[in-house]
């Protein structure tokens, strides 16, 4: 079953979103962290885990390898459920290796928009492999294709690396990020409301109502 993470820094957005019962992780960024007005990335990320209980992934700042390391080290010492997010180039794979070597590595390869970069930052030992679909799409290029295609590799030489469809802008992302077979979708609360939504729902609700107090009436 693919697992749907939030993708948000927003504590309130994750408390009514892991209320549902269906979120499994959150995915967070510097950006996200900043709208959500916190500068406090230890604490904040801590409560997110707290809420959730499943995996959350704090990202890294540096864009050196030897940088990147020594943040996580920290990062990764937070919790058990706390995975490094870890950008896809030349300083982020050199740093992936080292960490994927640790007892507690759980990285997150981040801002992976090619096939090629999701196979390196599968062969440089990443747990997962986030691809960007909804930015390529803004680019007028098609991001679920690198999704079907990721997908076909990893299966190809048995790679552990878990693909998680990230950058989802819509609800049709979503349903095709399934048929192509990601292993985990990370949404925007924005979207996750869209998932559970539907007139036709509302309408059928309303006329079960209706009929119902007819009867009871």
């Amino acid at each position: 079953m693919a697992l749907l993470f939030l993708d948000s820094a927003d504590l309130d957005e994750i408390r009514e979103a892991a209320s549902w019962g269906v979120v499994d992780g959150v995915t967070t960024n510097p950006t996200l962290m900043m709208r959500a007005g916190t500068a406090d990335l230890k604490a904040n990320t801590l409560e997110i885990v707290r809420i959730v209980q499943g995996p959350v992934s704090a990202e890294v700042v540096s864009t050196d390898a030897e940088g990147m390391i020594e943040e996580a080290r920290e990062i990764l010492s937070w919790s058990e459920h706390v995975f490094v997010k870890i950008p896809c180039t030349v300083e982020g794979l050199k740093a992936m290796r080292e960490i994927s070597s640790w007892p507690n590595g759980r990285i997150n390869a981040t801002l992976i928009f090619s096939p090629a970069q999701a196979y390196l930052a599968a062969k440089a030992g990443a747990t997962y492999a986030s691809v960007f679909v909804g930015r390529m799409d803004d680019a007028g290029l098609e991001g679920m294709a690198v999704v079907r295609q990721t997908r076909d590799i990893f299966d190809n030489y048995g790679f552990s690396c878990s693909l998680l469809a990230a950058s989802i802008r819509h609800t049709g992302h979503v349903v095709d990020a399934l048929l192509a077979g990601a292993d985990i979708i990370t949404v925007p609360f924005k979207v996750l409301r869209t998932m559970i939504r539907s007139p036709f729902t509302d309408v059928g609700l309303e006329r079960f109502l209706a009929d119902w107090k007819k009867v009871a009436g």
